[in-house]
């Protein structure tokens, strides 16, 4: 599981030209899924997320987590994520099967949605226009 995870002033996700998600200040977070990956690598991914500091604190330093700040969380599945580029042409053999993926995707939004904060989404197999104001820039991988 890959986490790709933008501190951002606002973001938001569109399909065919509506808008599906946003948030104000907090994280848009690219969430993708190799073949290996299973429900037991999802509980640590959300601890990991909720409680990273990366937020500013009133002297500029990353030192607060999403709940400090009243945060919000925007999630977007990217099975491309897991791209093999050994070659010109990116493949897609390393990612999870759409099958898995979604559901692994949907437990993981259940998940974070525990925490209480503001979660919103993408949808997952749809063509989407991701919108971001990325602030600082701020951009964290994270992968078990």
């Amino acid at each position: 599981m890959k986490l790709v995870i933008q501190r951002v002033k606002q973001g938001s996700v569109s399909v065919e030209n509506k808008i599906i998600g946003q948030i104000n200040q907090g994280f848009v977070v690219l969430v993708g899924f190799k073949k290996e990956d299973s429900e037991n690598c999802i509980l640590a991914m959300v601890a990991k997320l909720i409680n990273l500091r990366i937020m500013s604190d009133g002297n500029g330093k990353m030192n607060l987590a999403l709940k400090d700040v009243n945060g919000e969380i925007l999630l977007i599945p990217q099975f491309t994520l897991y791209a093999d580029t050994s070659s010109r042409r990116p493949g897609f053999t390393p990612a999870a099967n759409p099958d898995i993926a979604s559901k692994l995707f949907d437990q993981f939004v259940l998940e974070v949605k525990k925490s209480s904060l503001n979660v919103q989404t993408g949808k997952f197999g749809a063509d989407m226009l991701v919108n971001i104001a990325n602030d600082g820039p701020v951009t964290i991988i994270l992968e078990n």
